[in-house]
């Protein structure tokens, strides 16, 4: 294997990403990014509004993806004729030059404008609608003979594809990825036109989804004889110190006139810390052979054994790589590299989940697919940064609420050390929207939820699939019947790993349903676990979605009630992580029942990050509304209730997160960490202590640490030394005078020191800080540095109460794509040049252009001493 640019191949400014060369130069397989040079325009042409709507042409579109429906009777026929041929932006001679010009992965909603009468529960931005994107491309004539597959990671959504005005198919499915043969329609040695419609239907998401081609777009060319799509499945049934068996089941493509006689071999690497294999070979497969017909697949498992396995885990994610070569009348025809980890995964109802026979505690957070400012687009920086926060906070698993993850954030959690649930559908036939995956469900059900398993069985971080989340007929015979299918087609794609389901009905634990998933998962039923483990033995159980804790980023309100529904005001919702929803808990009392019933093997914590979209309790519902106000606003409420049917708020992002929009850890970060990381010297104190309205009044102070007394001081003070109890997770100063100064807090552990802060009362805002997460990135149009800006006293302390608008400025070979302050109330626009701080923190995230170079970025405020830093970006 080599990696090349592809100038040197082909003729179209593509970036490569997979190269393989057989012993004589001949090219077997490459994989190329097929992401830049794409033009873009919204709306269908005049004329053709309504031409291609889905009830129209369902028909054409359930032709692909038949590889993925298994009874052959269900199988589609395309009809005869060329869809779309009547339409202008198909056609190959279309003039495209005026429309945008855009690369790949792209967000058309995240460029905005929020506007206050877009709905707030999907996020105030314009995502809905029909997009097209055009891409002109040219194939070298020696390319005759050869196979090419176009690979879409995820576009939202109904998509269609027309190669050199010809169509090609399609996939309704936004969050699912799927491929297409462009064999029969590429001309090689010509100008190629592909051309792709998106329609995104409003009123199809409880959230933010985003819109356009949002993830990456690859084009792999093969021989005829080739590897099938997704067409390895590497188990390791054997697992031991000193042995494990490899099982390699690989699907050959035979797309040749005649019948092939081939051979498969494997050999198995170790991946080194860079992503590549190490050169040493440490297992070789006996090579199989098989006979695949002309036209059709033939699979056949070729088996190896490792020697002294190195075991992936949390701790050591360590990954190995299966090389498989094709052989047809003695020569390498393909070769196919399938990455894999070598681990046991085991869920008990005793003893919740196992990780290669150690008992280990899931501490996991659900996420949506959205990266804050940056929208839907897929980023492989961004989604590491968020790894990389919620590693530092004590995380060890993800949940893909609600749909297919991107590949990347696999591979992430693969190399990482993340354990995965990796969730198919928020609904079934019973939708949750107007225009849902319910329309879908039943035509598209078996192909996508086969796509999903097929793409990313081979990840060892995964552990779980998910077939749905709050499904509507958990409570139902239908739901079971459905349950059934899904669980028994997870079961044919890979029956190494269990199936579960996030259950939001009580009734769904004691109904049958439970009964049907291999690990039963319950959503905000912290109450319910000794009751379900009485009525199921052996059933194992997981906690699918916990707390819904909401808070705001730096927001305090007096006076402070333990009661969850306060704590509302301004549409902001206090940080002292008191306050959820009705159906939802405070942390404590998710850790608190964990503790009583250990057999739990964990949780997954609505919600990680903070995510565009349903911003509960201000999510613009009338009645949600009105039951999570204060009095005041519960009074607007009403009188807007009565007056015009509705209640207009601004939010438009979340308050769920631990993890602020930006990134910015909330106050809830330190009571995961301190629970999640027993062994991290930490103490955190909250609020901060700006308040001089409140000289001489009560001002609560709360303190979360990883150890179990703490002695708090107010100007060198003490206010007493308070030791945790059972069930306790935070420790409390209820009566605290607030006077200006600091705040001191001394951890300690079995009676010794174990951690110490403070909080101080700042001066004014004196000056901006820049503070990059690195100040070296690749020069390589991808690569990112978050920029974190503070509002800062002279002394350089954070001050918290600040709002100052900050203007950037940038030169060199770097470019701003997003600025962000994780207010969700905010409707700047993230495709800007300027921020208003929140609470004395905003972001600004620095892409380079291609070019290396130092890259200086400047931020001022007015009145304010402005601030500089560099960046570098490196070959």
């Amino acid at each position: 294997m080599k990696k090349e640019t592809v100038s040197k191949i082909w003729r179209a400014a593509f970036v490569i990403a997979l190269l393989i060369v057989g012993a004589e130069g001949a090219v077997l397989r490459e994989r190329v990014s097929f992401n830049s040079d794409w033009r873009f325009r919204k709306g269908d042409p005049p004329g053709a509004e309504g031409v291609l709507s889905y009830a129209r042409i369902k028909e054409w579109v359930l032709a692909t993806g038949n590889e993925f429906t298994r009874d052959p009777t269900k199988r589609r026929e395309r009809p005869s004729g060329n869809l779309g041929e009547e339409v202008a932006y198909t056609r190959p001679d279309f003039d495209d030059r005026d429309w945008q010009p855009v690369e790949l992965p792209h967000d058309w909603g995240i460029e905005g404008p929020f506007k206050q009468e877009y709905p707030g529960e999907s996020g105030k931005l314009p995502w809905w609608g029909v997009g097209w994107y055009r891409k002109h491309f040219t194939v070298p004539r020696s390319s005759d003979g050869r196979r090419f597959l176009l690979e879409i990671d995820g576009a939202m959504a109904y998509a269609l594809v027309w190669l050199n005005g010809r169509f090609v198919g399609g996939w309704p499915y936004g969050y699912a990825s799927f491929a297409l043969d462009l064999t029969p329609y590429i001309e090689p040695g010509r100008e190629n036109v592909l051309a792709i419609r998106l329609d995104n239907p409003p009123e199809s998401s409880r959230w933010y989804p985003g819109g356009g081609i949002y993830r990456n777009v690859w084009l792999v060319e093969t021989g005829p004889v080739h590897v099938a799509h997704w067409g390895t499945y590497v188990t390791t049934p054997e697992v031991s110190p000193t042995s494990a068996t490899v099982n390699v089941e690989v699907t050959v493509a035979n797309a040749s006139p005649a019948p092939a006689a081939v051979t498969i071999r494997t050999r198995i690497h170790q991946l080194g810390a860079d992503g590549r294999p190490l050169p040493a070979t440490v297992a070789v497969a006996q090579p199989v052979e098989i006979s695949v017909a002309s036209g059709a697949n033939g699979s056949a498992v070729a088996q190896a054994k490792i020697r002294a396995p190195k075991l992936w885990s949390i701790e050591n994610p360590n990954l190995y790589v299966a090389v498989t070569t094709v052989i047809a009348n003695g020569r390498p025809v393909d070769e196919y590299e399938t990455r894999f980890g070598v681990r046991t995964i085991r869920f008990d109802a005793q003893q919740g989940f196992l990780l290669n026979g150690k008992r280990v505690k899931i501490q996991g957070v659900c996420n949506h697919h959205d990266l804050g400012p940056l929208g839907t687009a897929l980023n492989v920086r961004a989604l590491e940064r968020q790894l990389e926060l919620l590693k530092e906070m004590g995380a060890n698993a993800i949940r893909t609420s609600h749909n297919p993850p991107a590949p990347e954030l696999l591979d992430l959690c693969d190399r990482m050390g993340f354990l995965v649930m990796d969730e198919a559908f928020d609904c079934w036939r019973r939708g949750k929207k107007e225009n849902d995956y319910h329309l879908l469900f039943d035509d598209w059900h078996e192909k996508d939820w086969r796509a999903q398993l097929r793409r990313d069985r081979n990840h060892p971080s995964i552990i779980l699939w998910s077939i749905g989340n709050e499904i509507l007929e958990q409570n139902s015979p239908e739901g079971i019947q459905i349950a059934t299918e899904l669980v028994r087609i997870a079961h044919e794609e890979d029956p190494t790993r269990p199936v579960t389901a996030a259950c939001n009905f009580t009734e769904a634990g004691y109904n049958g349903f439970q009964k049907i998933v291999d690990v039963f998962g319950y959503n905000y039923k912290p109450m319910e676990y000794g009751k379900f483990r009485r009525a199921n033995p052996n059933i194992p159980l997981v906690a699918s979605e916990t707390a819904s804790t909401v808070s705001s980023r730096g927001e305090y309100f007096f006076p402070v009630s333990d009661d969850k529904s306060k704590g509302f005001f301004n549409f902001q919702v206090s940080s002292y992580d008191l306050y959820a929803p009705p159906w939802a808990t405070t942390p404590d009392t998710e850790f608190a029942a964990q503790d009583q019933y250990p057999f739990v093997a964990g949780e997954f914590v609505w919600t990680g990050f903070d995510y565009l979209g349903e911003p509960t309790p201000y999510g613009g519902d009338s009645t949600t509304m009105l039951a999570f106000t204060d009095a005041e606003l519960r009074a607007r409420a009403e009188r807007e209730l009565r007056e015009r049917g509705k209640i207009s708020v601004p939010s438009r992002s979340s308050y769920f997160g631990i993890i602020d929009l930006c990134g910015f850890p909330k106050d809830r970060f330190y009571l995961y960490q301190a629970r999640w990381r027993p062994d991290l010297p930490m103490v955190h104190i909250l609020p901060h202590w700006n308040w001089p309205e409140r000289i001489g009044q009560n001002v609560p102070v709360h303190v979360y640490t990883s150890g179990d007394e703490v002695e708090l001081f107010l100007n060198g003070r003490s206010l007493g030394r308070r030791k945790k109890g059972p069930g306790q997770y935070r420790l409390r100063w209820d009566d605290v005078v607030y006077e200006p100064g600091s705040l001191r807090a001394v951890a300690y552990k079995n009676g010794r020191k174990w951690a110490e802060t403070t909080v101080r009362t700042t001066g004014p805002a004196a000056r901006v800080s820049l503070n990059p997460d690195r100040v070296r990135i690749r020069a390589d149009r991808k690569d990112l540095a978050f920029i974190t800006v503070r509002i800062t006293d002279r002394d350089g302390l954070t001050v918290p109460r600040t709002h100052n608008l900050i203007r950037f400025h940038i030169d060199g070979p770097g470019e701003i794509v997003a600025v962000a302050n994780g207010d969700a109330t905010s409707h700047m626009p993230f495709k800007a040049n300027e921020m208003r701080a929140f609470n004395g923190l905003c972001l600004v995230i620095v892409r380079s252009t291609g070019r290396a170079g130092t890259i200086r970025v400047r931020a001022q405020a007015e009145g304010l001493a402005e601030a500089a830093t560099v960046i570098t970006a490196t070959p």
